[in-house]
């Protein structure tokens, strides 16, 4: 189920959270953000967002469906694809299920599939903090936090700790968080509304 992917090989997983409804997108429930197309490259939000991360580590999908039109197009791109029973609990759920069927990784750098914007290189950036022994990375860009976020084993049990649709926010409050430097505002822009996908 797994397409030929450039990155290279390292005990470090992608986790790439896919399973979120995206109401604000299409109250309606009709349209699905992750398969709308990006108005500059005519990519689909899930695959471009999958590929970014796929030039620099394995990347596993936590989707709502393995049968869904989603999963099929991340296990074409090369993603692993697992499904998360009860995505409806929320983030923390799919972000549990996703450290649960990869949870034999040094380290994890979690990413939200809406975010098709994240460059390669800022996940490049979060990976070699992890192998340099940060155990919390998060990017900054104009001095701003945003997402994917790394963390290294020592967090594993947290990370199966977590509840609601927080994600792993707490986590970044209570410890120490290693913040990397990057020149990507696509840290920052997600794509909530059909209005978030008109080009820039």
């Amino acid at each position: 189920m797994t397409a030929t992917t450039s990155f290279v090989q390292t005990p470090f997983r992608g986790l790439l959270l896919a399973a979120g409804r995206g109401t604000r997108f299409d109250p309606a429930g009709t349209g699905n953000k992750l398969l709308a197309r990006l108005p500059d490259s005519g990519e689909i939000v899930a695959v471009a967002a999958a590929r970014s991360m796929l030039q620099v580590l394995p990347v596993l999908a936590v989707v709502n469906a393995i049968d869904s039109e989603v999963a099929r197009c991340l296990a074409a791109a090369g993603c692993d694809v697992v499904e998360c029973a009860d995505a409806a609990a929320g983030m923390s759920a799919s972000l549990m299920c996703g450290i649960r069927h990869a949870q034999e990784a040094a380290g994890w750098i979690i990413a939200l599939c809406d975010m098709p914007y994240v460059q390669p290189s800022t996940h490049a950036g979060l990976l070699a903090a992890l192998k340099d022994g940060v155990h919390i990375a998060v990017p900054t860009c104009e001095g701003k936090r945003g997402n994917p976020v790394g963390f290294g084993r020592s967090h594993l049990e947290g990370l199966l700790g977590l509840s609601g649709d927080r994600g792993a926010r707490g986590l970044l409050q209570d410890f120490p968080v290693n913040e990397v430097p990057v020149n990507d505002p696509g840290i920052h822009r997600d794509i909530d509304t059909r209005a978030d996908l008109a080009a820039r």
